[in-house]
């Protein structure tokens, strides 16, 4: 007999391509400013600062092709398109020249934000949890295995808007490569398998309503849709 006193949930999972096989969801980091343009955009330098880390919780993934609820408390939802890296292997203090062992594949992912809540947090100096780690802020698209698509370091990502393009760059532009990022997260914490790592989004960054359509991808892997409910 079980001594939980209610059921335990079931573990938040993303589809992995061409399999019925999940993914079970850990962790989510996510690498925060990422891109030289969309830092720009921020109003922040662009310069190749130490780079910075927030988290969501498991349960705030979404499966490709779902409905995304607008959230409350905002007036402001921006959508944010991101390379993810699913961990396969745990490790810490990871070499840089090793990083890539520990990558079971990608996916392409979704970083909603209430840009509203994160800005007023930013200005008095408070965690950007209320604006980052809400309910169905992370969809994720389906994980490609490493095997398969081999490492998308330099490939397209893009993300369109009832179909107009919004925000185009090339992975190869992020300030702290994949390795680079999970290197120097591994240094403060422990990976372990079933973390996902959101690598940062490019510029383009922008509001979205109920009823948008929102399609990105990364050449080589399999497209992200949902729908603004």
């Amino acid at each position: 007999m079980s001594d939980l006193v209610f059921p335990a949930p079931p573990p938040s999972t993303v589809a992995i391509a061409g399999s019925q096989e999940r993914f079970p969801v850990r962790r989510i980091f996510c690498v925060g400013r990422n891109y030289a343009a969309h830092a720009a955009e921020m109003g922040h330098d662009a310069e190749r600062e130490p780079p910075f880390f927030f988290t969501k919780p498991a349960d705030a993934v979404v499966d490709n092709h779902s409905k995304v609820p607008y959230p409350p408390e905002t007036n402001n939802l921006h959508f944010e398109i991101e390379l993810v890296v699913a961990v396969g292997k745990g490790g810490i203090n990871i070499p840089e020249s090793e990083a890539l062992e520990v990558v079971f594949g990608y996916a392409v992912g979704l970083d909603m934000t209430r840009r509203d809540l994160q800005t007023q947090a930013k200005k008095m100096g408070r965690p950007w949890d209320w604006g980052k780690a809400f309910d169905h802020s992370a969809p994720c698209g389906p994980i490609s295995r490493t095997e398969v698509c081999g490492h998308p370091l330099d490939h397209r990502i893009w993300l369109t808007r009832n179909g107009e393009i919004q925000q185009e760059a090339s992975t190869a532009e992020l300030i702290w490569s994949v390795p680079e990022v999970i290197s120097i997260l591994s240094s403060s914490m422990e990976l372990k398998p079933g973390d996902l790592i959101y690598s940062g989004t490019p510029a383009g960054v922008g509001p979205t309503v109920s009823g948008d359509r929102l399609a990105g991808g990364v050449d080589g892997l399999v497209d992200i849709e949902v729908e603004i409910a």
